[in-house]
């Protein structure tokens, strides 16, 4: 595809602090991720987006790529109505610049790239509005984790809130959203993961597992009210728990009464209490004329979580 670019390939192997951390040679602290993506555009947040993305493809020994979307203006907005092509002649000129921009913002991004002690390569996507987010989903589809940062925050990448939905719930993979300015932990001491009994909780579950066998402890946690609890047998928590103890991972299951308060609030509340580390949990949403409609459970976590989220549908 002419717009799309890939460059500054590179290649080395983690150094040997790591190794000695892991204990065992070349033995991965997150077993199953073999192609991690992180999302970049230019920004101050292209930094913590990599030194999440850098941590977690030291841990797993993966092959890490970076993805610089640049958006391209939209003609079919711009000469509408103008027959005498005018606009679409602006609209040209403002073409070349924005690629010339993206030429040496990937320059940069290359230099920063060709620093990381893993094997890695950059990409770079140009594409209109309407056509970025299907271009991004379908390069999150040969990956197993895309990082990016959280979604719905003001002044930080909200123009990106689409394409994330987008990669959410059409890439088929997970995404490891990182809150602006969060901090990269090389490890995990508490995983919360946010159980409810459905599909995309189960999925994410499943997409979380080199984390969950990673951490020194995963809590379950199942949000109800009291008029929940009493129409209910539960949300199969335990037997999750005793899935999770078949792979060797240590859990405690931690029913959360919400009260008046929100699921998410609930949920933000004990991931605070406990120092989580890390929150799993389905995203949830459906798509009208593939329109993604996000639940409100989904955009308030992403919205107001202070740790990272793995989130998959």
């Amino acid at each position: 595809m002419e717009n799309m670019g890939k460059v500054a390939q590179t290649t080395s192997r983690p150094n040997a602090d790591l190794q000695s951390q892991r204990g065992v040679k070349d033995r991965p602290i997150y077993a199953g991720v073999s192609d991690l993506i992180v999302h970049l555009d230019g920004t101050s947040e292209d930094e913590v987006r990599i030194a999440h993305a850098e941590a977690i493809a030291a841990a797993c020994d993966a092959h890490l790529t970076g993805i610089y979307t640049n958006v391209l203006p939209d003609y079919g907005m711009a000469v509408a109505g103008d027959y005498g092509g005018g606009a679409a002649a602006a609209m040209f000129e403002v073409e070349e610049r924005i690629r010339q921009e993206g030429a040496e913002t990937l320059k940069r991004l290359s230099k920063r790239f060709s620093r990381l002690g893993l094997r890695n390569e950059l990409r770079r996507v140009e594409e209109s509005p309407g056509a970025m987010a299907g271009a991004v989903a379908a390069e999150a589809r040969w990956s197993d984790l895309f990082v990016a940062s959280c979604p719905y925050r003001e002044n930080v990448g909200s123009r990106w809130d689409d394409v994330l939905e987008t990669v959410l719930f059409e890439s088929g993979h997970a995404i490891y959203f990182v809150p602006p300015g969060a901090p990269a932990r090389p490890m995990l001491s508490l995983v919360l993961v946010a159980w409810t009994e459905s599909r995309e909780a189960a999925r994410a579950v499943a997409e979380a597992m080199p984390f969950l066998r990673a951490a020194s402890e995963v809590e379950i946690v199942t949000v109800s009210d009291t008029q929940e609890k009493r129409n209910t047998r539960g949300y199969n928590a335990a037997d999750m728990a005793a899935h999770l103890d078949r792979w060797g991972v240590r859990v405690v299951v931690r029913p959360v009464d919400r009260g008046k308060e929100s699921v998410s609030g609930a949920l933000l509340g004990e991931a605070r209490r406990a120092s989580a580390d890390l929150i799993v949990m389905g995203g949830y949403g459906h798509s009208r004329w593939r329109e993604w409609i996000v639940g409100g459970t989904t955009r308030e976590i992403l919205a107001l979580a202070q740790v990272p989220v793995l989130m998959a549908h």
